[in-house]
């Protein structure tokens, strides 16, 4: 029999999305709602990300693997690659990268490790 005691529901479509602030300073234009994992200790999170239009992510590297699913909306990575609704990405550790977004989106983000901040120069 189920324990439903064990059982969590988040309601994201109400959700509260707060500063994207997983690196300590918020990001502008970008918000988060947390759903699993330990925010920041490297191990394992899932989260849903806004962007609002024309809100841009830090350049970084991948320690561990990242995978998203855009939930709604397009996300432009910085080779131009436009990734579209319904789009499943993943990248492997060690790949170096930025985003951007035009209009706005939503992505559901599964991050195993840690990112690693870059320099805009650090991404060629």
């Amino acid at each position: 029999m189920l324990d439903a005691s064990l059982r969590q529901i988040i309601a994201t479509a109400n959700g509260e999305f707060r500063p994207y602030d997983r690196y300590g300073a918020a990001i502008a234009g970008m918000s988060w709602i947390p759903l699993c994992g330990e925010t920041g200790n490297g191990s394992y999170e899932c989260f849903l990300l806004r962007m609002n239009a024309g809100a841009r992510s830090k350049p970084h590297e991948h320690t561990g693997h990242e995978e998203f699913l855009v939930v709604d909306g397009e996300l432009i990575d910085c080779d131009g690659q436009v990734f579209s609704s319904g789009d499943y990405v993943r990248f492997q550790p060690g790949s170096k990268h930025s985003s951007s977004t035009v209009d706005g989106c939503t992505l559901l983000v599964i991050l195993r490790g840690n990112n690693r901040p870059l320099r805009a120069d650090e991404l060629d």
